[in-house]
């Protein structure tokens, strides 16, 4: 299942390279998600999580808006059903605003 929501973005990498012999190339935005509690306490606020996009290029796609992080941009995850109560989520697609508004 699919669906679409607004994310603010904290961050983005690139990673480019090979490790013995094979070619890797990635990007990760660092996206802003609430701590939720568990069976070891309470918790309050927000983290940054990874979500790979794409290949090293979709850096390039962001470069210009460096000045402007954290930002807003309409984000497009994937819901999975993983093993017993396990569920996967997965960015499939990522775009600024219109306006790239800065977060706040």
């Amino acid at each position: 299942m699919q669906f679409n929501t607004t994310a603010i973005v904290h961050g983005i990498k690139e990673s480019k390279g090979q490790i013995e012999g094979r070619a890797y190339s990635s990007t990760t935005f660092h996206i802003e998600v609430d701590l939720q509690e568990n069976s070891s306490g309470r918790s309050i606020g927000t983290v940054t999580r990874p979500f790979k996009l794409g290949s090293a290029e979709e850096f390039d796609k962001w470069a210009h808006l460096s000045k402007s992080f954290p930002i807003k941009a309409d984000a497009t995850f994937e819901l999975g059903a993983g093993r017993e109560d396990s569920t996967s989520l997965k960015l499939v697609a990522l775009k600024p605003t219109a306006q790239a508004t800065k977060a706040q």
